[in-house]
């Protein structure tokens, strides 16, 4: 079992359909990025902050680098075997 301490929130470079930011509150929650997307449509279409919070994290929150990324995709390999 990996526990990871340094988890930190990025932008997903591979679970992306605008900016990333939807596919990387996934990753960093542990859960599905279709769920977090439809979770953030409820909030804009409610009238809650939705789009607001969305441009406001797509400028705030970096980029996973393609070191980060890489080293995700290793440890999930590992997690398989």
């Amino acid at each position: 079992m990996n526990i990871k301490v340094n988890k930190r929130l990025y932008r997903s470079r591979k679970e992306r359909q605008l900016a990333g930011v939807c596919g990387g509150v996934a990753d960093y929650l542990g859960v599905d990025p279709t769920l977090v997307r439809l979770i953030w449509v409820i909030f804009a279409i409610a009238g809650g902050p939705g789009v607001l919070l969305y441009l406001i994290m797509a400028i705030v929150v970096p980029e996973e680098s393609e070191f980060v990324q890489a080293s995700a995709e290793k440890s999930k390999n590992e997690d398989l075997d």
